[in-house]
């Protein structure tokens, strides 16, 4: 019984060693060593080989190495094959970080510190009381729940939407496109956590941009194609949008003449908020390995309808 790794080779290894010393019986191999296919049960991938059904036959799980699985085509997997995100804590505490210092970055406007320093610029601005800068989490799944709780701990009132109603303390909830434009009115700061499916696909747009208060700030760490680029930079340039933090983009890394490059209101980072560490995600991947083959139901398991 083999897992075949299709991912970065440096951390494979570290995958590889895991495997030997926690679960020598589960043979750890690497693309593009296949060895015989016909053996291969399991695949742990960032992006599936093409033909799966053709190249690996036997294959009866696929486990993502991300929390999002958007860039799997969904239509190509082998329809009787399971496709599990990747449940790492380290994702979580990642991303919960990475919110946290973009909201501080736009709450505090170092942004404008920063043009201020390359301008040789000694200027003060007002200090706005975290209790008056109002955050809102698009998306409240796992990862949106944690970074809810988590900014609220500094005074901010924070709300969060999601597709179904969902509870949670001290967070005021939105739901459905009902609850969508109440939910926007009241983000100063709006930060996205959504998985990326066909209909939140360039959400992120003029027409919610203009929903949210004058001079409200953007956040996107779910995905690139979330993002209207063109919308944004109109947003920015109006005033409508003051500033924003951007972990992703649709085309990774950016030409080199893109306008976020230079915008000086635009702080562009190259998807780093989270990555999977193999160290905290192998205890997670295990127990799904060990509750297939027990024939029980595995965690993180996508339901292919929704995308997520």
């Amino acid at each position: 019984m083999a897992l075949l790794y299709k991912a970065d080779p440096v951390r494979g290894e570290r995958w590889r060693a895991l495997f030997a010393r926690h679960a020598p019986d589960i043979e750890f191999r690497q693309w593009p060593d296949v060895g015989d296919p016909a053996e291969v049960r399991y695949l742990l991938a960032w992006e599936p080989p093409s033909d799966l059904a053709t190249r690996l036959p036997a294959l009866e799980v696929v486990f993502a190495t991300s929390a999002g699985v958007d860039q799997f085509d969904l239509s190509q997997l082998p329809a009787g094959v399971p496709l599990v995100r990747m449940l790492d804590p380290a994702l979580e505490t990642g991303m919960v970080e990475y919110a946290s210092f973009a909201t501080l970055w736009l709450h505090r406007r170092l942004y404008d510190y920063v043009r201020q320093q390359r301008e040789c610029q000694w200027q003060a601005h007002p200090l706005v009381a975290a209790e008056q800068r109002r955050v809102g989490i698009l998306g409240l799944g796992q990862l949106g729940q944690a970074i809810a709780t988590r900014l609220s701990g500094y005074g901010f009132p924070v709300s969060g939407w999601s597709r179904s109603p969902r509870q949670l303390p001290g967070i005021t909830c939105h739901a459905g496109p009902d609850g969508l434009k109440r939910f926007l009115a009241s983000s100063d700061i709006l930060i996205c956590v959504l998985p990326l499916t066909d209909a939140t696909r360039g959400i992120l747009d003029r027409d919610l941009f203009a929903l949210l208060p004058a001079g409200a700030a953007l956040v996107n760490i779910g995905r690139g194609e979330h993002l209207v680029d063109d919308d944004l930079l109109e947003a920015l340039a109006s005033g409508q949008l003051s500033a924003a933090v951007m972990d992703v983009l649709s085309q990774e890394p950016p030409a080199p003449d893109h306008p976020f490059w230079q915008h000086e209101r635009i702080l562009l980072t190259p998807h780093v908020a989270a990555m999977t560490q193999p160290e905290s995600a192998f205890p997670v991947l295990l127990d799904n390995l060990r509750r297939h083959q027990r024939g029980e139901p595995m965690v993180g398991r996508i339901d292919r309808q929704r995308g997520y």
